[in-house]
């Protein structure tokens, strides 16, 4: 095929820069293809431990959490999520509801530590905020409200700051902070949602205190 003085020219110029860049060139695109490849498997394998783990999870709810003859089955299950499928939203789920049976088992120890988990590695935002809550309020009932004040001032999302607060109220009013407790619960009625249930209960204490 023969070529004009122009394309010879373009020809022999590229012929140069791949002589010079060839190799980066195709070390470049191979580093793309792996990327790309390595993108597509980790997504593939993310959504495999999802299926995995929402098997299990399904397998948890099945059972009545509050029946103390379902707690060694909520126990195992929920472990074996927290501990296979860490990386899932269902293992921050799983442990709120094994915290759950504990509890109601009087298991506080185990439910403590389940919460701890859970607001350290859930990967959904509202569990985390919840699993907060309910470490809270077991620290407050073991009126170890030093750690429960601590606990609540962790952060977590914004759209459960009215409930962070209200609990806050409650600790520092069992601790005979009066002036603090009543602040809490002013910022909590400002944050909670005006039509929810929540608020009442809130201004309630409020007003005990002499709003």
């Amino acid at each position: 095929m023969a070529y004009d003085l122009e394309e010879q020219e373009q020809l022999d110029q590229f012929k140069v820069w791949w002589k010079q860049h060839g190799q980066k060139a195709i070390n470049a695109v191979t580093a793309l293809i792996v990327i790309y490849l390595g993108f597509n498997a980790w997504n593939y394998y993310q959504n495999q431990q999802s299926i995995k783990a929402s098997a299990y999870y399904d397998n948890l709810l099945k059972l009545d959490a509050a029946d103390a003859k379902n707690l060694k089955s909520v126990q195992s299950i929920s472990a074996e999520i927290m501990d296979k499928y860490a990386g899932t939203p269902y293992a921050g789920r799983a442990a709120l509801t094994a915290a759950k049976a504990n509890v109601q088992a009087n298991e506080t120890k185990s439910a403590k530590s389940q919460l701890e988990w859970a607001a350290d590695h859930a990967k959904e935002d509202a569990i985390q905020a919840m699993a907060l809550l309910e470490l809270a309020g077991l620290q407050i009932q073991e009126k170890d409200y030093a750690a429960a004040l601590k606990t609540l001032d962790r952060s977590h999302t914004s759209g459960f700051d009215g409930l962070f607060a209200d609990l806050k109220g409650d600790a520092l009013l069992a601790q005979g902070k009066n002036a603090e407790a009543k602040a809490a619960y002013k910022e909590a009625v400002e944050k909670l949602d005006q039509q929810g249930r929540f608020i009442k209960f809130t201004q309630h204490k409020l007003e005990a205190l002499g709003n």
